[in-house]
């Protein structure tokens, strides 16, 4: 399928227009982009929380909810996440095609009003947002930081990042920090939101079936950004390690001990061989036809789930798994053959082509949804490469089994965290 974006700067916004047959639904999201940086996480952190409950003409959640009902059913989200060390923080609207509704020809109108409205005109008291919201939603965030710890695998792998990443932003936690937050003012949240809108990069995208002229003239009559944007919000520091793999292994309540394991791939998204790695990740231990799963879940029932992910924009290999606490050293030993054998060309053509296959259909799955067309083109501006859909398709059905194993070898262990029981068995 062939995704055509119509690109263009106006007023310091970048406006990505992925004008399609495919959907039934229009999805805008708007983008704010800034480093990613300790001081102002746990601030960037809570913004969602708070703008999600309301506007100036829509001061509480229930209102807000019932503009949105009365737009067809839109839905509304607001999230913040890390890609690399950048810090991301993504209003989203969905909103039903007016073509295909009756006597509806101002919904799109009213739906770019309204997340107009939400970005910029937020309910608020003062030079602060409305102090109740600001408490009650400072209490539930707080709530969320603690209870990381209560999901064993998240929090290893948290453990591990803050490990491995120790001198690094990408460490930052993209939840922020309990003791940040506990000496937040509301004043200080609200200067920081004024800053925010005018400091940070903003991409706007829109997904869905629509003219892209028109809707182009629509959006910039709404969104216009004062300041010159900053061109290296998405520059991330990528480290090889050259010295020895190091081990951590830390103790709390629990049945099923968690091993991830991080290694430097040293390929990032724009590189050469960023497909090549893809299929490695498939073939290791991306799908349950990969190394990892059959070898040590399945022939040798070492874990209760084995599997690897790769952080494109950083140029990291995540592997995660749940083994029994005495199975440690075993469970270690195969992962790290599994690797060795990739290093070798331990696999076949046909899985090589199998695992292609599996991840082009993977991201066709994601471009049939709209959220998730546009995720795949903004991972190209965070990357700094541009490509159509079919050449992305296509760079993945040309990787050979000597690509695969170019990247096994430049791939180095950096950091094993084990997360075990009390007195478990997990000590030599």
């Amino acid at each position: 399928m062939s995704v055509k974006e119509i690109r263009q700067e106006e007023n310091g916004v970048q406006l990505h227009m992925l004008p399609n047959k495919k959907h039934k639904t229009v999805t805008f999201a708007v983008k704010f982009s800034a480093p990613l940086e300790k001081e102002t996480v746990t601030k960037r952190a809570l913004i969602p929380y708070i703008l999600k409950q309301g506007t100036e003409s829509f001061p509480t959640r229930m209102e807000l909810q019932k503009e949105l009902a009365e737009l067809y059913g839109s839905v509304l989200s607001i999230n913040g996440t890390k890609k690399g060390e950048s810090h991301i923080i993504t209003f989203y609207l969905e909103v039903p095609n007016e073509k295909f509704l009756p006597d509806s020809n101002s919904v799109i109108e009213r739906a770019v009003q309204l997340l107009h409205e939400i970005v910029n005109k937020p309910n608020q008291t003062g030079n602060a947002f409305h102090p109740r919201v600001f408490d009650r939603e400072k209490e539930i965030l707080l709530q969320n930081i603690k209870s990381i710890k209560d999901d064993k695998a998240s929090y290893a792998n948290i453990r591990l990042i803050d490990e491995m990443c120790s001198n690094e932003a990408y460490r930052t936690h993209v939840h922020g920090y309990e003791e940040d937050l506990n000496e937040l003012t509301n004043e200080q949240l609200f200067a920081y939101y004024e800053q925010l809108r005018q400091k940070d990069r903003m991409d706007i995208y829109v997904s869905g079936d629509f003219d892209a002229d028109k809707m182009t003239a629509l959006l910039k009559g709404y969104f216009k950004q004062k300041e010159e944007v900053p061109k290296n919000v998405f520059e991330t520091a990528v480290s090889s390690n050259e010295a020895e793999p190091k081990e951590v292994i830390e103790e709390d309540q629990l049945q099923q001990a968690k091993l991830h394991i991080g290694y430097r791939t040293n390929i990032l998204f724009k590189d050469d061989l960023y497909a090549a790695l893809q299929v490695f990740n498939g073939l290791f231990g991306g799908f349950p036809s990969s190394k990892l799963f059959i070898n040590v879940r399945e022939k040798n029932s070492l874990a209760y789930y084995a599997s690897s992910r790769i952080e494109s924009h950083k140029g990291l290999l995540m592997v995660v798994s749940g083994i029994a606490p005495e199975d440690y050293e075993k469970a270690l030993t195969i992962i790290r053959e599994q690797l060795e054998a990739m290093k070798k060309g331990d696999f076949k053509e046909e899985e090589l082509e199998e695992t292609k296959l599996l991840i082009i259909n993977q991201l066709k799955e994601t471009l049939d949804h709209t959220r998730g067309m546009i995720e795949l083109m903004f991972q190209q501006e965070v990357g700094n490469k541009k490509m159509t859909v079919d050449q992305l398709f296509e760079n993945i059905r040309q990787v050979t089994k000597e690509q695969v194993i170019e990247v096994a070898e430049q791939i180095q262990e950096d950091t094993v965290y084990l997360l075990t029981s009390k007195g478990g068995e997990a000590h030599e």
